[in-house]
C-alpha cells in the first residue's frame, strides 16, 4: 500500500474513533498503521504528517518550565489534570506539546495520542510497547532516542505528581 492511500484510511479511522480507548488499544492501532508501511522513509513521512496535524501549543505554555530536559530539539510539554466524564469517573491528564523539529513533533504526537486522556495510574502502569513494535527505537539517532526517553519520563513524572497530589487531597 502506498503512503497516500494509507494516509487517507488513517484519517478516516481517526474521524470515526469516538469512544475512549485503552492505552493498549491505541498502541495496537498505531502498530497496525505503521505495519502498513514497508519503507522507513514513508514511516518518517507519517511521523512528520502526524506532527503537522497536531494542534499548535499556545504560546503561553512555551516556557522554560515546560521544556523537556534531555531532548536535543526543543520540546514543550503541558499537562493538565481534568475531571473525568460527567458520570464521575477518575480525573484524567490531558497533554499538549510542540517541538521545533518535525520528526520529534510527530513522535510527541504519538505519545500524546497514547497517553492523553488517561488517568495518572493508567499512565504509570502503561507498557509503551508500540515504540519497539513499530521499530521506532532502532530507527532513531541516539540523541533522538534519548529525547524519546526524556519525553516518556516527563509524561510519567506528571502522572506521578498528579496522582500524589490527588492522594494527598483525599
Amino acid at each position: 500500500m502506498n503512503y497516500v492511500s494509507f494516509k487517507k484510511i488513517f484519517v478516516l479511522l481517526q474521524a470515526n474513533s469516538k469512544t475512549m480507548e485503552t492505552i493498549n488499544e491505541i498502541q495496537d492501532e498505531i502498530i497496525e498503521e505503521f505495519s502498513g508501511l514497508d519503507d522507513w522513509m514513508d514511516k518518517y513521512q507519517l511521523l512528520i504528517d502526524l506532527g503537522n496535524e497536531q494542534e499548535p501549543l499556545d504560546e503561553k505554555y512555551k516556557t522554560e518550565q515546560n521544556l523537556i530536559d534531555g531532548c536535543q530539539s526543543r520540546v514543550w510539554l503541558q499537562a493538565d489534570l481534568v475531571d473525568g466524564e460527567t458520570d464521575g469517573t477518575a480525573k484524567r491528564i490531558l497533554f499538549k506539546a510542540e517541538s521545533d523539529a518535525l520528526i520529534v513533533k510527530g513522535i510527541v504526537s504519538l505519545l500524546i495520542r497514547v497517553l492523553s486522556g488517561h488517568t495518572p495510574q493508567e499512565i504509570l502502569d502503561a507498557d509503551l510497547y508500540f515504540i519497539s513494535q513499530i521499530g521506532l527505537r532502532e530507527h532513531l539517532s541516539p540523541t533522538r532516542s534519548n529525547g524519546l526517553l526524556a519525553m516518556v519520563r516527563q509524561m510519567r513524572a506528571y502522572a506521578l505528581a498528579f496522582q500524589t497530589k490527588e492522594n494527598n487531597n483525599q
